[in-house]
């Protein structure tokens, strides 16, 4: 089901208003990724950026295209390593987190 522009941007002005909201919204598209769950990660990771740094910054601090950044996080796109742990440092730093990976049993 696609999402509608206007909750697209009821998403976008929620993360730009409340602090907890858009830092849980980094958080879950990073553990979608870590969990196998790629295209869910690439979404919430597209929202994200969409409502914080935005493709072009992104892309300026990155090295990366801001074309090539939305490539890579759309439907189809199939991010690199590489270009995937700069984007989640750079978000980071722009958010003042540090995210940590813990082992938990299954």
């Amino acid at each position: 089901m696609a999402l509608t522009r206007e909750f697209k941007e009821t998403i976008q002005a929620r993360v730009r208003a409340d602090r907890p909201f858009r830092d849980a919204l980094l958080r879950e598209g990073v553990e979608h990724m870590l969990s196998g769950d790629v295209e869910s990660g690439k979404a919430v990771l597209r929202d994200y950026i969409k409502a914080t740094v935005g493709f072009k910054q992104l892309g300026a601090a990155t090295g990366a295209s801001a074309k090539s950044l939305i490539r890579m996080f759309g439907p189809r796109g199939n991010p690199q390593a590489r270009n995937l742990f700069a984007v989640i440092s750079h978000l980071q730093c722009e958010a003042g987190l540090t995210l940590h990976v813990t082992a938990q049993p299954q």
